[in-house]
């Protein structure tokens, strides 16, 4: 036990008292999941509204449909600077920091944009949704949290969780858009803006959970404890070369799966309310559609996490592949007229979108150490928030120019990617 008194040295007492004691690193990894689920009940209900009415409310300001997707891919764009900060931050000072960061600017952007529709100011608007993003960033760089001091077969499980408990905001918001629609009218307020105002005080609550309750930083104690074990390992160094050829690996694979999965989900789901509002839907079935759609992509999470820890990543990342191709072709064969069949395409949509997005979190988590995880978590959502970006900027543009049908069956084949990916992944692990 000689590494003590050096870790000491550096350690204040309290850490210390971490790293000698796996029961209280327990007792703080149950602890750090409760303050997670609190924080994203209130971080889903922020992500949802925009989500709903987000491509609503450009179509009304501008008059077009052609730059419908915009406001998607603003908010996903200001994700991703948003995603590197909160990683950056989270690497230097901890979870708390980072994530009380993101929140607090996710409140301020969804101000912004209540006031760029009152005031209607188009420039404020895509400002504001830019600075939006930051919340949505943060509230996916949350499910990090819970993994910090979990180990190998907990992971999953411990995404999971942080997710699944996003359920309940995530769903809860689109179906208060008639609700909120009508308390922004009733206050001079561009009824679109209202799930807006909920999203503000949503994230704004989200932040402040986080910076009371989120004490002592998990990442800081597994850090601490990462520093004692690579002390005491360093004898192995001769295999590090290797172990860090696999970790890389990891990381590719882990990112390309949910690159993908994103892209296929986001670009889908941001047409989906404009198409449903061209053929005669009001606003509160497609906030009862969308609800349900977010619901899949948070509520499946506990079962998904551990069928990810017992199964492996890579058979949930195949079911990923084969269930969103089921959701285009369902979504692109659709009655106009049938909530059921696009309910269940939804669905679908955000079932798949679920199992990518565990099974590829889950392979960045093991292909990371505490010293570094942070910063490359952050990096990685960036991928996932430029891809994003990209799907919901390019899905208004080929509805215009084509159909929602063609954008539906186009994500559905681009999903079957996720086959070769994880193929590849085993051929070279050999």
């Amino acid at each position: 036990m000689s590494h003590k008194p050096d870790i000491s040295e550096n350690q204040p007492a309290w850490l210390q008292s971490y790293i000698d004691s796996p029961e209280k690193q327990r007792g703080l990894y149950k602890r750090t999941l409760i303050i997670v689920v609190i924080s994203q009940i209130f971080g889903g209900a922020g992500l949802a509204a925009g989500v709903t009415v987000g491509a609503l409310l450009a179509q009304d300001m501008l008059g077009t449909d052609s730059f419908a997707g915009v406001p998607v891919a603003l908010f996903t764009l200001g994700s991703a600077g948003a995603a590197l900060l909160v990683g950056r931050l989270t690497q230097r000072y901890g979870r708390r920091l980072g994530l009380v960061t993101g929140f607090l600017a996710g409140g301020i952007g969804a101000t912004g944009v209540v006031i760029s529709a009152v005031t209607n100011n188009i420039l404020l608007l895509f400002v504001s949704l830019l600075i939006y993003g930051a919340g949505t960033a943060t509230n996916l760089q949350a499910r990090y949290a819970g993994t910090d001091l979990a180990d190998s077969t907990q992971r999953a499980t411990a995404i999971s969780i942080a997710m699944v408990s996003t359920t309940f905001g995530a769903v809860a918001g689109p179906n208060l858009v008639d609700v909120m629609g009508r308390f922004a009218t009733s206050i001079r307020i561009p009824a679109l803006a209202g799930p807006f105002i909920l999203a503000a005080a949503a994230f704004i609550l989200a932040g402040l959970v986080l910076l009371a309750l989120l004490r002592p930083d998990p990442l800081i104690v597994a850090k601490a404890i990462a520093d004692v074990q690579k002390t005491n390992e360093s004898h192995f160094s001769d295999t590090d070369s290797n172990t860090l050829a696999i970790n890389k690996r990891g990381i590719v694979v882990g990112a390309t799966i949910m690159v993908l999965t994103q892209i296929v989900m986001v670009a889908l789901m941001t047409m989906t309310p404009v198409h449903m509002q061209h053929h005669g839907h009001g606003l509160s079935e497609i906030g009862q559609i969308i609800g349900i759609h977010i619901g899949a992509m948070y509520l499946p999470s506990l079962v998904t996490g551990i069928l990810v820890d017992k199964l492996g990543r890579t058979i949930m990342t195949i079911a990923s592949g084969a269930t969103l191709l089921a959701a285009g072709i369902l979504a692109a064969v659709a009655p106009t007229d049938s909530m059921l069949v696009l309910t269940i395409a939804l669905a679908l949509l955000g079932l798949g979108w679920n199992f990518g997005l565990i099974s590829g979190t889950a392979l960045i988590v093991d292909a990371t150490n505490p010293s570094t995880r942070a910063k490359m978590q952050g990096s990685v959502d960036v991928l996932i928030a430029l891809s994003g970006a990209s799907g919901g900027a390019l899905s208004g543009m080929v509805v215009a120019h084509s159909s929602y049908t063609i954008l539906s069956l186009a994500g559905g084949i681009l999903s079957l990617l996720l086959i070769p990916v994880v193929i590849w992944s085993h051929s070279n692990s050999k």
